[in-house]
């Protein structure tokens, strides 16, 4: 099968049957890969690879890895989950008519090996982005979508850094405003309309929260949050938001208040004012859906893979699941690694702050259909978030403190935040968390741009740093995209993209991705048609059938993997055959959350690993 055929492993055929035969790349990395060819619907890059080396590279057809006969059930062996009177389990492999993905876009490790071997042939792409967080994925959209070639790389796995640990908010820019970042604010408010109503409205909808007005709130602080909130509806019509999208705020009396938040402290509660924001799923779902959709425009997605070193001419790399190395050769390279872009591009100066949250269980504070705004006590901007998640937990977060020294992989939290946490939240509950209470915590670090002192030897906070994002253009042609925040993530893939565009004179048009749907969106009247849990949709969008007629044609997989949490066997092996999930760490940590939980990661592990040795070849 020749690398253009409109039928591939990793996407059904035309009767739903998986597709067989492969190319056999010779790249330095192709040894024993024996691959499908590039799935349905990419269509293969719109600008052909050019090779440094003789014309062809594609060598006899063969039985691609992950394509062919399915692999004998282990639903017949033993096993803590598995009887000899259950039902076959799947195996993995691609896609079933019953089970439709997006074409093209499912990512899984069989992908993942002939990308590779493609990548590191000697053929050169257009671009080559690094990292793959909310900014690399969305560059890798935003590029393969312009109708170039794009491989994107990532050290670890999508969504491994800084992408998964936000407030899961998608918020219009309040806070910039109110320190006069005009820019930066209406901004944030267009690029989140864009994602409530055009490009994500699946995993991003609106969220209430509630400011309590308790006697720590003067009536004074009181008027200008309200005319914060007020100034933020105005930035909502400014950026063309329906209304319908976002609700105007409003007052609430002490009643409403309480029905809202009824584990609030009733003392001195005067009411409180009700605004309205952004709110994504997941986080790291929304980068897997970025990827998947940038996998459906032809673009190579590969985690494991570790850019050694970049030129402007592409990156020496590293499979981290072999230790091969190789050459990914590039006419434009992106670096979108976020706090660690310094590590591989020189003079890009980071400042870390980190940003932790608290994980409770929701019986903590009882029903909670709005999060709440809580004011920190001496600052007039700022304000600890309670975010219910509707899985049972409950987020509470965050801090903004610099961080020196060395970056780590996986940030910790230090005592210090989750105490500070605590007695903000303290501040207006009847009955206070304890630290025992405290099941889990996380931080993430920003990747701001460290800017210079306001004042000679005092360096600014990390909060009052400016969340503008820059592009970078290094001596030898490397763009370099840092700053920024969750929100904006698309803005700044396509400025990242505009620039290595201009820098290379790249055969490319203007950024489509505005109006560029994701994939599982549609519209809220499709999505409220759809004949699957809430849960599901709102997680993945038209693929939710799938998930869910999966579950139903499977009764082992049908049933949360661990009691008090909702996630399913079902959405884990979705999770191996079609989100490039790849180890057990990929599906408790971020293709689901329920590693956020030390208790329930370890209870729900050994299920899940059996699920994924099924699911991969």
């Amino acid at each position: 099968m020749s690398p253009t055929s409109p039928t591939a492993a990793g996407s059904p055929g035309p009767t739903g049957a998986p597709a067989t035969g492969s190319s056999n790349p010779s790249g330095p990395m192709a040894a024993g890969c024996s691959s499908p060819a590039t799935p349905a619907g990419s269509g293969g890059p719109a600008r052909p690879e050019t090779s440094a080396g003789p014309a062809g590279g594609a060598g006899s057809a063969g039985s691609p890895r992950g394509a062919g006969p399915a692999a004998p059930s282990r639903a017949a062996r033993p096993s803590a989950r598995a009887s000899a009177a259950k039902p076959s389990r799947p195996s993995g492999g691609p896609a079933t008519a019953a089970s439709p993905t997006a074409a093209g876009s499912s990512l899984n490790a069989a992908r993942r090996a002939d990308d590779l071997a493609r990548a590191t042939d000697g053929r050169t792409v257009d671009v080559l982005v690094v990292g793959l967080g909310a900014t690399g994925a969305g560059a890798a959209l935003d590029a393969a979508a312009r109708g170039l070639s794009v491989v994107a790389i990532d050290a670890h796995d999508l969504a491994f850094g800084t992408s998964r640990w936000s407030s899961k908010l998608i918020h219009g820019g309040l806070r910039y405003l109110a320190s006069g970042q005009l820019d930066v604010a209406h901004e944030s408010a267009v690029e989140r309309g864009i994602l409530m109503e055009r490009t994500a409205p699946h995993l991003v909808r609106a969220q209430p929260f509630v400011l309590p007005l308790t006697p720590m709130v003067s009536r004074a602080q009181a008027t200008l949050a309200w005319a914060g909130f007020r100034a933020g509806d105005t930035l909502r019509l400014a950026a063309r938001t329906a209304r319908a999208t976002l609700p105007a705020p409003r007052r609430l009396s002490a009643a409403e208040t309480r029905h809202l938040a009824p584990a609030l402290r009733a003392d001195g509660l005067r009411g409180s004012l009700l605004s309205w924001d952004g709110r994504v799923t997941d986080d790291a779902r929304l980068v897997t859906a970025l990827a998947r959709t940038a996998a459906a425009q032809g673009a190579r997605i590969l985690t494991r893979v570790r850019a050694l070193d970049l030129t402007s001419t592409g990156a020496r790399v590293r499979d981290e699941l072999t230790g091969q190395e190789g050459e990914i050769r590039a006419r434009a390279v992106i670096n979108a690694s976020g706090v660690w872009a310094g590590d591989l591009v020189d003079g890009v100066r980071i400042r870390p702050s980190r940003g932790t949250h608290l994980v409770l269980r929701s019986e903590h504070l009882g029903p909670l259909p709005a999060g709440l705004h809580i004011p920190i006590p001496g600052e007039t901007n700022r304000f600890v978030l309670v975010l219910p998640q509707g899985d049972g937990r409950v987020y509470v977060g965050l801090t903004d403190e610099p961080v020196d020294g060395d970056i780590p992989d996986v940030p910790e939290v230090p005592e210090t935040d989750i105490g500070f946490l605590l007695d903000v939240l303290g501040s207006v509950l009847d009955s206070p968390v304890r630290r025992e209470d405290v099941v889990g915590a996380f931080a993430g670090l920003r990747p701001l741009l460290d800017a210079p002192p306001t004042r000679p030897g005092a360096a600014p906070r990390t909060a009052d740093i400016s969340r503008r994002h820059a592009v970078l253009t290094s001596s030898v042609g490397v763009t370099t995209v840092v700053g920024g925040k969750l929100t904006t993530y698309r803005r700044m893939a396509q400025d990242a993209v505009d620039a290595a565009v201009a820098t290379h004179n790249l055969p490319a048009g203007p950024s489509p991705t505005a109006t560029l749907p994701l994939v599982g969106a549609a519209t809220p009247r499709t999505l409220s048609a759809l004949r699957a849990p809430r849960r599901l949709v709102q997680r993945y969008g038209t693929e939710a059938e799938a998930v869910h007629a999966l579950a139903e044609r499977h009764p082992d997989l049908a049933a949360p993997l661990l009691p008090g949490h909702p996630v399913t066997g079902a959405e884990v092996l979705w999770a191996a055959r079609h989100e490039g999930a790849l180890d057990e760490a990929d599906l408790l940590d971020r293709r689901t959350r329920i590693g956020l939980v030390p208790e329930d990661r370890a209870e729900a592990l050994a299920a899940v690993r059996e699920i994924i040795e099924d699911a991969l070849p």
